[in-house]
């Protein structure tokens, strides 16, 4: 999972963030020592959200009694759900418009809703997780796409406007914007304090080929419930012409989670019951879309006629009435075949899209729209390139029927037919689709073997940068961020220090209680770094006794560094470690050094910080040097 460092592009003012009642209900609901009475409170003042709330907690409640005040509302949600839902309704109220013109807005938070309702409705049957925490993701799961627009207008609607049919939407944001709409989802939703088991399937929701969870696993259960989410909100706001060929791949995601058809009908027309109450609610408008129980009837269909495997889906398009019966009977009685059948090339168009048959048998002269025309128009779409077309005849002209192989005529029968070389121009149609399953099998495959592959060496990775006895990064990874990290200071001068950080007398804590003693020594002191660190430092293990701390951000110096290397020192000197029963106190030893101007590479930092680290061994251990060129000193941590 990539995320975006916000700090680092700079753009944490300029991101779509909460304001008024919202900024303060979140901001209130990060501190432990707020009452459920003082949210009630500020929440009331805003009579909006106090409405949204009570209206959301009536949806979950799970008692006849209805909820009709803020704090029963607030009890009911949780304050991690109001936090989240306050976020959330303040974007949709602030953010329905702005200065990206591409970007639609009003379709984004539409989307958003649908999906957020989907989520919770697909998570309250398999339960994965609890309805609210679903609701919040599914509606902040896109949150990225509006972060682009906001922060970069003018670049993201350039983007958006630029037909690049060699790079995916996500690449194009990387190469442009040095992020991507997913990444900036993951790091927002982290930033907003969302579980991380909740952000990685997030994250992963469009593709989640990539995201390499063992299935049957709780992430990999939400990811395949968040892009099922997202499919279905991708229908509501799609073109007609594309919706059965979306919804048929709906209904094959909704039957890998476990859904049955009737079951699913049902529960879509639930979910867009609710959207379009939402919508009204939040002032958001909504698409209306066709009767998802007279498509799902006509894929249950589908779905029997493929069990039978000589079986074809067949539309026959002819003008005369006498042929097209008796081609019908051929194809239906004959051949065993589901048929179809219209009168001219439209009417055939629009019973195609419908049907999506396998195989189109169509006359070459007809009113309105003939054989040829028809086969443009199927092959100017993406579901009518793999049809197999077969164009009727009573001329073999040898100039004609080479315009039509150009246009996309696969085969062609002269007229009248005969039922031998009829059957004979079917088999090799149905040779073709056998050879589409096949070769979507082998896709299927291969990008399960290329998920896999990938998962590997996503853990050969993890494995060769971790360090094994305390799960933190080892000094290969501390060397590679160091490196990543000086970069970036000196291109953006921003500053950054080394904390060194040595365990005092570990070598006779071996000698004296052995090997595992030791070892539970040093990862009594990893964790104690890990639970100390604050947001942006980077830790590792770097030896022996040794680790190191990374620190860089706007704020650090030499006086804020000094400050938590104290914290860190004083934590572990307040530790007791127990050692086959016996109680040992440890201390460490900290030396600190800054980026300075007579630095040429991160190297000289690393010196400088091991000189301040070996002072402060010199003058006793149990203390903290800093460096400054070649003075050592303990630093004033009152200043």
């Amino acid at each position: 999972m990539k995320i975006t460092n916000i700090d680092q592009l700079n753009i944490r003012d300029s991101l779509p963030s909460p304001k008024g009642v919202a900024l303060a209900v979140l901001q209130m609901c990060n501190n432990e020592n707020t009452s459920v009475h003082e949210i009630t409170r500020l929440i009331q003042t805003d009579p909006t959200l106090s409405y949204r709330l009570i209206y959301r907690a009536n949806l979950t409640k799970t008692t006849s009694r209805p909820i009709a005040s803020v704090s029963d509302a607030i009890i009911h949600l949780g304050i991690q759900s109001v936090k989240q839902l306050a976020m959330g309704f303040s974007l949709i109220d602030q953010y329905q418009q702005g200065n990206c013109k591409a970007f639609d807005y009003l379709q984004f938070w539409s989307h958003s809703l649908l999906m957020a309702i989907a989520s919770e409705t697909f998570g309250n049957v398999i339960r994965v997780s609890v309805r609210e925490e679903l609701f919040a993701c599914g509606l902040l799961a896109r949150i990225g796409f509006l972060a682009l627009a906001t922060t970069y207008p003018q670049k993201y609607s350039e983007i958006l406007e630029n037909e690049d049919k060699r790079r995916t939407l996500v690449e194009q944001e990387r190469l442009y914007l040095e992020t991507d709409h997913n990444s900036m989802t993951a790091a927002m939703l982290l930033d907003a304090n969302f579980a991380t088991e909740l952000v990685e399937p997030v994250y992963y929701h469009e593709e989640p080929m990539e995201s390499g969870f063992f299935e049957d696993s709780r992430c990999y259960r939400l990811t395949q419930l968040f892009h099922l989410a997202k499919h279905l909100a991708d229908i509501a706001i799609t073109a007609k012409v594309e919706y059965f060929e979306q919804t048929s791949e709906l209904m094959l995601l909704a039957k890998k989670i476990g859904f049955e058809t009737k079951t699913f009908a049902d529960m879509v027309q639930d979910i867009i019951h609710s959207w379009k109450n939402w919508n009204t609610l939040l002032k958001v408008p909504c698409a209306t879309l066709p009767s998802f129980q007279n498509i799902t009837q006509t894929i249950e269909q589908f779905s029997e006629d493929s069990q039978n495997a000589s079986a074809l889906r067949v539309l026959v398009i002819e003008d005369d009435p006498v042929s097209r019966q008796l081609i019908q009977e051929i194809l239906s009685s004959t051949l065993g075949h589901t048929v179809f059948s219209a009168e001219n090339g439209q009417q055939g168009l629009s019973l195609g899209l419908e049907t999506m048959p396998h195989v189109v048998i169509t006359d070459w002269i007809m009113p309105v729209m003939d054989g040829l025309e028809l086969t443009r128009a199927l092959r100017a779409t993406e579901w009518g390139q793999n049809i197999y077309i077969i164009m009727l005849t009573g001329v073999e002209e040898e100039e004609k029927l080479a315009k039509a192989f150009e246009i996309g005529v696969d085969d062609y029968i002269i007229k009248p037919i005969n039922i031998r070389t009829f059957r004979a121009r079917l088999r090799a149609a149905w040779h073709y689709r056998r050879l589409q399953d096949s070769w979507q099998h082998d896709q299927k495959q291969l990008k399960q073997f290329a998920a896999e592959l990938a998962t590997s060496n996503r853990k050969l990775e993890q494995a060769a940068h971790t360090d094994i006895l305390t799960g933190l990064p080892n000094r290969r990874a501390g060397m590679e961020a160091l490196s990543r990290t000086w970069s970036i200071a000196s291109r953006s001068y921003q500053q950054v220090a080394a904390i060194l950080i040595d365990i005092d007398f570990f070598k006779n804590i071996n000698d004296s209680h052995g090997h595992a003693a030791g070892d539970t020594v040093l990862q009594t002191i990893a964790a104690s770094i890990q639970n100390t660190a604050r947001k942006g430092d980077f830790f590792c293990r770097i030896g022996g006794e040794e680790f190191l701390i990374i620190c860089q951000d706007k704020k650090t110096d030499l006086n804020s560094t000094a400050i938590f290397a104290e914290r860190l020192r004083n934590k572990v000197s307040l530790e007791h470690i127990n050692i086959q029963g016996k109680t040992i106190a440890v201390t460490i030893s900290i030396g600190i050094a800054l980026k300075e101007g007579y630095m040429q590479n991160e190297d000289e930092l690393i010196k400088a910080a091991d000189k301040a680290l070996y002072a402060a061994k010199h003058a006793g251990r149990n203390r903290i040097y800093c460096a400054t060129g070649n003075q050592f000193f303990v630093p004033d941590l009152n200043s």
